[in-house]
């Protein structure tokens, strides 16, 4: 499996906006049965959970930090998992990146850098 993200780079204002895109690949990986999982990792801190989305895209979930501002999306028919992060904060400077569980291993993209300026 193979995970690319997108979007991130260069610099936004707080209260902005930014869409994270992250494509998936693999010969034998069927996406729309899996969930996407997107994590950030500031500087010197833990990787953290932000978001899922569920294979059919019936289903989220967010961390409290970013609820009411981010929302996780899925189109199968691209393979692809979208991020769109409304009124952004200082503190969602980070990594960004997205992971998907398949056949009991976790696969990472490598990740998009999303910088907040205040």
């Amino acid at each position: 499996v193979q995970l690319v993200e997108s979007g991130g780079g260069g610099l936004v204002q707080a209260g902005g906006s930014l869409r994270l895109s992250c494509a998936a690949s693999g010969r034998t990986f069927t996406f729309s049965s899996y969930a996407v999982d997107w994590f950030r990792q500031a500087p010197g801190k833990e990787r953290e959970f932000v978001a899922r989305v569920t294979g059919t895209g019936g289903s989220t979930s967010y961390a409290d930090s970013v609820k009411g501002r981010f929302t996780i999306s899925r189109d199968n028919a691209k393979a692809t998992s979208y991020l769109q992060m409304n009124s952004l904060k200082p503190e969602d400077t980070a990594v960004y990146y997205c992971a998907v569980q398949y056949r009991g291993n976790t696969y990472w993209g490598q990740g998009t850098q999303v910088t907040v300026s205040s």
